[in-house]
């Protein structure tokens, strides 16, 4: 569910504003000298919608949009191409993630909503506290773009343009271009199509920009930052179980967990999904330390079926599986770190009996999804960590990025490294949800000039192309509320 304090508070401001500007506009000595401030800064307030708008860019857009013809041309009419083919494309996107939803709601397998290429965004919900700023940040960045698109189309084509402006509704930002709506409708509808498309193809290509710029993060900053060498701790949080005095720590560099070596932050997650998904690996040593080691215990079962032999309440000791020759199924309750340390790592006792020595393979007893991992950071001692492998994902931030001075920042290429995904994430979304033929988005006028160029010398009567148009339109917006409407259920109500 959205945290309540996170709904009183939004709710709580935009009533406060429309209260506020309701009472301005209904007093007689302020109305006038309130409507001309609004008026001269271009601000209008409606019930969760605040919108400004100024003609101060004017000049610039006039400027873009006339710089080289031929190329703008060029690269408006790859826009169109590439916005017809978005729009069906969008349709069939929305439809698989509709069905995704719908199988999983049936199912309840929780595993397919990471499948979904689209899925809905609520902060504070499924969106971290701590993200808002990069998620803000590109949508704003993402609706400027989209509309630097429209407004530099629409000068090509000799469309006045009439301003710019910037709007937030609820809590999302955006922008907008005011176009001379006769003009419009005076142009040819290839011409409109130059304009409609021009959005959605901007987004893509601000998407593309943002992935080449990741891509080649690592040459960029190679002056300042090296990378292959392992992941670099940027964050442990305060509940973490790696939070503790032999832990992990901002600045330590992991290059190992178990016998999987890291070399970056994907090798971290890649060794961690392998982890949990493959049965936990035992250790090998050797009869005599084991006979050393080992004291009498119960042996009890746990209520999902595994074994358990430490009864003694301690921290540091763990219920380890072995077998002989004679037995399978034996059991004993070992200190941990003097097990694993200067051990290698085994399946079976065929991987231990390389030397003379005979040796055991151990395997830690543990509940199911549970593993002990040991993790390599030197040059501090190796942290062994008890638990399900996606909490240390989740709870330990990470950089492939390893600073060549002391004085650069952990946190600079992880800025960036997180808005580029944010960027590419939103701006792919914005143009995805815009090419979708529905009501009151960009799809809408894409459709409608796009059957006017196609439809006119097979269907004669304007009101037959139209309502050809309304009937895909309806059935687009229809599609696009059932994924908006299942996809807030599947966010704030399970």
């Amino acid at each position: 569910m959205i945290p309540i304090a996170v709904v009183v508070c939004v709710l709580g401001g935009w009533c406060a504003i429309y209260l506020a500007d309701t009472l301005l506009k209904s007093s007689n000595s302020l109305k006038a000298s309130y409507e001309d401030w609004l008026l001269t800064y271009g601000l209008s307030i409606s019930p969760f919608h605040i919108r400004w708008q100024t003609a101060v860019f004017n000049r610039q857009f006039y400027n873009w949009g006339r710089w080289k013809p031929r190329f703008l041309y060029l690269w408006f009419s790859i826009g169109m191409v590439f916005g017809i083919v978005a729009m069906f494309g969008s349709v069939i996107l929305l439809g698989k993630t509709l069905m995704q939803t719908l199988t999983q709601m049936l199912t309840e397998a929780p595993k397919a909503q990471n499948d979904r290429m689209l899925q809905v965004v609520v902060p504070g919900v499924n969106l971290p506290v701590s993200q808002l700023t990069y998620f803000f940040a590109a949508i704003l960045i993402s609706g400027v773009i989209h509309e630097v698109g429209h407004g530099v189309a629409a000068i090509r084509e000799q469309v006045r343009f009439n301003g710019f402006g910037i709007f937030i509704f609820i809590v999302y930002p955006g922008a907008f271009v005011d176009l001379f709506t006769t003009h419009l409708q005076l142009i040819s509808p290839v011409q409109q199509l130059r304009i409609f498309c021009a959005g959605v193809w901007h987004n893509f290509v601000l998407g593309v920009a943002s992935f080449i710029v990741l891509l080649l993060l690592p040459a960029i900053l190679f002056p300042f930052y090296y990378t292959g060498v392992g992941a670099l701790v940027t964050e442990v949080a305060e509940d973490s179980p790696a939070n503790g005095p032999r832990g992990l720590f901002v600045g330590d560099l992991v290059t190992n967990l178990q016998d999987c070596p890291v070399y970056s932050v994907e090798d971290w997650n890649s060794c961690l999904e392998d982890i949990s998904e493959k049965s936990q690996v035992g250790y090998c040593i050797s009869a005599a330390t084991l006979q050393q080691l080992s004291f009498p215990a119960r042996v009890y079962r746990r209520l999902d079926g595994t074994v358990e032999c430490c009864s003694n309440n301690s921290l540091t000791d763990i219920c380890f599986s072995y077998s002989n020759k004679l037995d399978s199924h034996l059991y004993a309750c070992l200190p941990a770190r003097k097990v694993i340390e200067a051990s290698k790592v085994c399946r079976t006792n065929m991987d231990c009996q390389k030397d003379s020595v005979p040796s055991f393979c151990v395997t830690p007893s543990l509940e199911n999804q549970t593993r002990l991992i040991r993790v390599k950071h030197p040059p501090h001692i190796d942290m062994l960590y008890v638990g399900h492998p996606m909490h240390l994902q989740y709870t330990v931030s990470l950089s492939s990025f390893v600073p060549r001075q002391n004085f650069l920042s952990i946190d600079v290429p992880v800025v960036i490294e997180t808005f580029c995904k944010y960027l590419i994430s939103l701006s792919g979304a914005l143009a995805v949800i815009n090419a979708v033929p529905c009501f009151a988005l960009d799809g809408q006028w894409i459709l409608n000039s796009f059957l006017e160029a196609t439809l006119s010398p097979l269907v004669v009567e304007k009101q037959s192309r139209e309502l050809v148009g309304f009937l895909i339109l309806l059935a687009g917006s229809a599609l696009l509320a059932a994924n908006v409407a299942l996809g807030l259920w599947m966010v704030t109500a399970r």
